[in-house]
């Protein structure tokens, strides 16, 4: 079967870059029967796309990882450059990793459209809050749905998500797990990097860490009220919050300026670090560092972040309102999002004992060594050959 395959997504750096990298890779090393071509608009990070995959070079005025923002659009020029090179009649199916950049092709190969959550959908004010970009977002997941033959997304949760706000045929909907890059595990003896060095970071000081972006449905405000209130206490003098995340070069709605201002407001300058992007290399330290890792957002469509972190054995404090309560189990302590004072109760819970941290690291580790990037690939593999043939 001859696939072509949109990886305009593949520098992304967020769950988008991330879960495309994993599973893509994957899939192509183990199904050698396919012969995949990947597109692409971007020289960068070339060399990490598969060995087994023919790559195609469309050159675009802007990469799809930078053009297809929050406060921005796709000229109409890129995308018709990049919808024709996909258009070719050699293929015989065409997967779209994700929807975020997904752009219409006139082909009679099969279509999958990979959509990760409904979230833009049920928080558009928080996520894609200027009318035209929201117009244009909305236009793109209408044609891209009524363009797949198949919808994959990222978990039962999501799949519930799509279904009850698009109203589609369950038949039409798949499930294609995630699963943390191996580089995250435990480390027998973790120390500082020189980069986390330089941000202040060095054994022994309790922390909690967040992981992701800024937008406004990450929830970060109550993350700093609650963390703010465990700050005043005698006890938690050594605690320290550190937000890991790409906050200057951010192409999604980014509520970055609001955070650091509260921040201040609460006088937390000295109890907060900013880490900015941080390579796998440097994150997985921290997370093996961390005393817990904090999730709160009011939606996530899986949580790669919680996986990551659990993989690390770190604890997890995470939102009810994704997977992850089915994905970790005792790996995790759950909260409602809007609840301040059950996140404040459950950073408290976790960073005061001892044996429950020993427990959740051990029942974390357990959860995402089940989930592999091997298992999703073949589930997408099934997917791809179910759409083949009907």
């Amino acid at each position: 079967m001859r696939i072509g395959v949109d990886a305009t997504c593949w520098q992304n750096t967020r769950g988008y870059g991330r879960h495309a990298r994993g599973l893509l890779s994957t899939l192509v090393r183990m199904d050698a029967k396919s012969r995949y071509v990947f597109f692409v608009d971007s020289k960068e990070n070339l060399a990490a796309l598969p060995a087994g995959a023919e790559v195609k070079f469309v050159r675009n005025s802007l990469p799809t990882a930078v053009a297809a923002s929050a406060d921005g659009r796709r000229s109409l020029r890129d995308v018709w450059k990049m919808s024709r090179a996909m258009s070719d009649r050699e293929f015989d199916l065409l997967l779209f990793p994700t929807i975020y950049s997904y752009v219409p092709v006139v082909s009679g190969a099969k279509k999958v459209v990979m959509i990760h959550d409904v979230i833009a959908e049920t928080y558009p004010d928080l996520t894609v809050p200027k009318t035209a970009a929201r117009l244009l977002w909305n236009a793109k997941v209408a044609l891209g749905r009524w363009q797949a033959d198949a919808i994959v997304t990222v978990s039962e949760y999501s799949r519930k998500g799509i279904l009850d706000h698009f109203r589609m045929a369950p038949e039409r909907v798949f499930v294609v797990g995630e699963a943390n890059d191996p580089i995250f595990r435990v480390i027998d003896d973790p120390q500082p990097s020189v980069r986390l060095r330089a941000l202040g970071i060095v054994p022994g000081v309790r922390s909690v860490v967040y992981v992701g972006g800024f937008g406004p449905h990450k929830n970060l405000e109550r993350l700093l009220a609650a963390f703010a209130a465990l700050a005043l206490q005698s006890e938690f003098a050594d605690l320290i919050l550190i937000m890991v995340g790409e906050y200057e070069k951010e192409v999604f709605h980014s509520s970055f300026q609001t955070i650091k201002n509260r921040v201040q407001e609460l006088g937390l300058t000295n109890r907060v670090i900013f880490t900015g992007y941080l390579t796998d290399e440097d994150l997985v330290i921290l997370l093996n560092l961390a005393t817990v890792l904090t999730l709160p957002s009011l939606m996530e469509g899986f949580g790669l972040p919680a996986i990551e972190a659990a993989a690390c054995g770190c604890p997890v404090i995470a939102t009810k309102a994704s997977p992850l309560p089915s994905l970790l189990g005792e790996g995790a302590l759950y909260i409602d999002p809007a609840d301040v004072q059950g996140l404040e109760r459950a950073l408290n819970q976790v960073l005061t004992s001892e044996a429950l941290r020993q427990r959740m690291r051990a029942a974390g580790v357990a959860a995402a060594k089940r989930l592999t990037w091997d298992a999703a690939a073949k589930q997408l593999r099934e997917v791809l050959d179910q759409v083949a043939i009907s």
